[in-house]
């Protein structure tokens, strides 16, 4: 049973509309239905969403202004576009937005269902993790309000995107940091060109952190990266 995580749909078909409430609403989601595009931003205002799932072609306001002023009231929320669009131009807006899934209709609802579940499933372990500002790596000490890495007086000043990798493989330390995790908090997506950006963090704190001899960060094939630091 799950814990009635609230899931905002924006669809103006009413009979595709319909449908995909009532089976969302079958695996315990509470689903709030808007067909309006001006009604959404609004509607999303009013109520605690973990989830948005909109379509890209609606009526007086599309999907794509819709996340982009949702993302104003709420840099955290997760969302999905769908759309019956294909173009590259119109995949690589969405993802601009920051939209962590996109559908191209017709699409089978079970598809869906799971791309929610695997995003609010993250999402949920990201928010359970222990949220720190000071970390000891080895004989590191890391400050990340302040973005440095020190060491006595040898002192490193990171920068943004290396200070928040940093923070998240510590708060994951010997354990597996998921790649996709990682992409989608730091850059807000996993294209090619994000991970290829990724690695070269990764290759540069990998720069940082070679006084440590004990303290490695390897790569998880396929999974992602883990930080290694002796207890």
């Amino acid at each position: 049973m799950k814990n009635q995580e609230k899931i905002l749909l924006v669809e103006d078909d009413q009979n595709f509309g319909s449908v995909l409430k009532a089976y969302l609403e079958m695996f315990d989601y509470l689903v709030t239905w808007v067909d309006d595009g001006k009604d959404a931003v609004k509607t999303f205002n009013e109520t605690e969403f973990s989830i948005c799932v909109l379509d890209v072609m609606l009526p007086n306001v599309d999907g794509f202004t819709i996340a982009e002023n949702i993302r104003k009231l709420n840099k955290q929320v997760p969302f999905i576009f769908l759309t019956a669009k294909t173009l590259k131009e119109d995949i690589l807006r969405g993802y601009s937005t920051g939209a962590d899934d996109y559908l191209t209709k017709p699409f089978d609802s079970e598809i869906l269902l799971c791309k929610i579940d695997a995003i609010l499933k993250r999402n949920g372990n990201q928010s359970n993790l222990p949220d720190l500002e000071e970390f000891l790596i080895g004989k590191l000490s890391f400050n990340y309000k302040l973005r440095i890495l020190e060491s006595g007086e040898n002192k490193i000043n990171l920068s943004p995107k290396e200070s928040d990798l940093l923070k998240l493989l510590c708060q994951h330390k010997n354990e597996i940091l998921p790649r996709d995790l990682a992409l989608k908090s730091i850059w807000g997506d996993d294209s090619y060109f994000t991970t290829r950006s990724m690695d070269v963090y990764i290759t540069k704190l990998r720069k940082y952190l070679k006084s440590e001899q004990k303290v490695q960060i390897v790569n998880v094939h396929g999974n992602g990266y883990r930080l290694i630091i002796p207890e």
